[in-house]
């Protein structure tokens, strides 16, 4: 059985903007968590908060490639993933966003609900970033609803 989901989406600005959305803890919250607690960089944990949520959790940035890649862990211990962001630049002005989340255990009675539910987070993510990079909506965020 595969335990990895992968989702792409195409989003109309240059490789570095989007890095930058990513690692920049005053854009992130404009698209994604509602908080950075720095600048994501190789070996930093990370605190990432949901307010809208009353959420919080960390990530560990294992691997950083300006403009190209980003990989962190998070979840609870002994459950923990690993997420790539891979950035392939098409041209000057188009980048394709590939998140990949690996790490599910195959023998988790819940392994499907689990990788759909971040497979749909994904999406949704990717779609409030396109939305946030290419039009300047900030006010999607934090507004999925299961």
């Amino acid at each position: 059985m595969i335990t990895q989901v992968t989702s792409k989406m195409k989003i109309n600005k240059p490789a570095n903007e989007v890095f930058e959305a990513f690692v920049d803890p005053a854009k992130i919250g404009n698209y994604w968590f509602s908080s950075s607690s720095e600048r994501w960089e190789k070996g930093k944990k990370i605190l990432l908060r949901y307010d809208e949520y009353g959420a919080e959790g960390f990530i560990n940035i294992i691997e950083l490639q300006e403009n190209k890649q980003i990989n962190f862990s998070w979840g609870e211990q002994n459950d923990e993933t690993v997420v790539t962001i891979t950035l392939d630049v098409l041209d000057e002005n188009s980048t394709i966003v590939k998140v990949s989340e690996s790490g599910f255990k195959a023998e988790d009675p819940d392994i499907v609900t689990k990788m759909l539910g971040q497979k749909e987070g994904w999406i949704y993510m990717l779609s409030c970033l396109k939305s946030y990079l290419e039009h300047d909506i900030k006010d999607l965020r934090a507004s999925l609803v299961h």
